[in-house]
């Protein structure tokens, strides 16, 4: 009887080399550390701050999964894990070591934003880089365990079946896509003409993502700039700019670095005020020839009321008016009255922990101004008169049920929802020292086009000051102040129904030519 080996007979050269290896530990921990090293390199200078969409962390899932795998069946020792973890996390830092932003700079373990840029950097990367690569060397044990059997099928640990699995159903979490859902008509189809989507434009060189929401494709255009600098507000504007979608087509933009956005961050040193100015206003050109549309509406809420400002300022033909939600007037003048009030705050309670603390970051500009913008947002509402928000305002958004940030949102993916918070920190921390010199009273004296503003009674003394300052002196073909008791700084989204009216009964008739 004839018996057969049931191992190919191409394995034998292989074996041959493995074994070598397997005899010389030191030679196949030296490969070993090198692939991983190599790895982490490539995807630092491809990925500066991390894998940022979803097919991004599907490929570093899938080239550190084989890396260990590779690893582990040179090495066939457990001692492979420590090995590629380290060289890889290591070369990953030298890599992105002139890189920008908190989450790859150095740790900030003592600041509760340190801890969560920690979190949203290293930690999101070591999910989907450092894990598979630390299962891949088991898979590969296995595999060396195999070869050297003639039967024995490839076995796994219950921890690494486990993994194995878990890893599976994290890379379908990831490749879920993001989608916004439609304008549905009464018989609770799909609105016919109506526009519900979301799409990836490029600005500047830079693809970015943009959410257009409308009951008819016909109505005037509105470009809705969110705040921050950093902020995504898609989930949000989908759910309270709702009865403006009514009478325009809304369109919400993630901006670079953003959200949706944020794998548009790098370079940084391209990511500048201007440049952000040119996008807002490319995007403009593109709705006005995609609509048929002469003009379009502009509306910014924080930060982007300071963008939105100088995009009208640069092009007035391209816009019928300026909406201001929350307006800015001058970042570094409102930090530094904040500062003040603060101060006294702590003062008047008699709180030296909050005045050793404001003292320590120094008066603004924050040198370390993401950490400290952290603090004292976190103290706005010692500082805010008492009000109660809208219970539209309150109900619509739990119904909505979006969770922080809106991160819940059906709107973004599983690397999005990570992104929301990544764009806020690190898209601050670039975009926020080149809004120091920005002072409108000085340097925006005349808009030449209608300029509306939206006041919450319950906004920092610190911003609405500026703001009345502003406009009070401001030459416009025609200004208007809204001013609503039950409101503060986010007005377009807490009084979504006023607004709404404000823009159909008032804006619209003396601003939208007949057709």
């Amino acid at each position: 009887m004839t018996h057969y080996n049931s191992r190919p007979r191409y394995t034998a050269p292989i074996q041959q080399r493995l074994r070598a290896l397997w005899r010389d530990r030191r030679m196949g921990g030296a490969i070993a550390t090198a692939l991983a090293a190599l790895l982490g390199l490539t995807i630092s200078h491809t990925m500066p701050h991390g894998p940022a969409t979803a097919t991004q962390a599907l490929i570093v899932m899938a080239t550190s999964l084989i890396a260990g795998s590779a690893a582990g069946l040179i090495v066939r020792s457990r001692w492979a894990v420590p090995i590629t973890a380290i060289a890889y996390m290591i070369a990953i830092e030298i890599g992105r070591f002139s890189v920008i932003g908190p989450t790859v700079d150095a740790l900030r373990l003592n600041e509760p934003f340190g801890i969560l840029a920690l979190i949203l950097g290293r930690g999101f990367h070591g999910l989907v880089g450092i894990l598979p690569m630390m299962l891949g060397v088991y898979w590969g044990i296995a595999i060396a365990d195999r070869l050297t059997a003639t039967t024995q099928p490839i076995k796994l640990s219950k921890w690494a079946i486990g993994a194995t699995i878990g890893l599976v159903m994290l890379a379908i979490l990831i490749a879920l896509p993001a989608s916004t859902p439609p304008i549905l008509a009464a018989n609770g189809k799909p609105l016919s003409g109506s526009i519900a989507s979301l799409e990836k434009v490029r600005l500047g060189g830079q693809e970015q993502w943009i959410m257009l929401r409308g009951h008819s494709i016909d109505n005037p255009v509105l470009l809705y700039l969110s705040g921050g600098p950093g902020q995504s507000d898609l989930p949000y504007s989908r759910v309270l700019f709702d009865d403006l979608s009514r009478n325009f087509v809304v369109v919400s933009w993630d901006q670079r670095g953003t959200g949706k956005s944020y794998a548009a961050l790098d370079p940084t040193s391209t990511l500048t005020l201007d440049q952000a100015i040119a996008d807002t206003i490319e995007l403009t050109q593109y709705l006005r020839e995609r609509f048929g549309e002469k003009k379009i509406y502009l509306l910014g809420e924080s930060w982007g009321s300071t963008l939105g400002v100088l995009a009208v300022q640069r092009q007035p033909e391209l816009y019928y008016a300026w909406i201001g939600s929350g307006q800015m007037v001058s970042q570094r003048e409102t930090d530094r009255r904040i500062y003040q009030d603060l101060l006294t705050l702590a003062v008047q309670e008699k709180d030296t922990t909050l005045a050793t603390k404001m003292r320590s970051y120094g008066e603004p500009p924050y040198a370390d101004s993401p950490y400290a913008n952290a603090f004292v947002m976190g103290q706005y509402d010692r500082l805010s008169p008492p009000y109660t928000p809208p219970q539209s305002y309150i109900q619509r958004g739990n119904a909505a049920n979006l969770g922080p940030w809106g991160i819940f949102g059906s709107e973004y993916n599983f690397v999005e929802k990570v992104n929301v918070l990544r764009g806020l920190i690190d898209m601050f921390s670039v975009m926020y020292p080149q809004l120091q010199t920005i002072d409108f009273r000085h340097t925006v004296k005349q808009l030449e086009v209608p300029v509306y503003l939206l006041d919450g009674a319950a906004e920092l003394k610190a911003r609405r000051d500026l703001a009345l300052e502003w406009f009070e002196q401001l030459k416009a073909p025609h200004k208007q102040w809204f001013s609503f008791k039950n409101a503060a700084h986010s007005v377009a989204f807490e009084q979504f129904e006023a607004v709404s009216r404000m823009m159909v009964e008032t804006i619209l008739p003396k601003t939208y030519p007949a057709r």
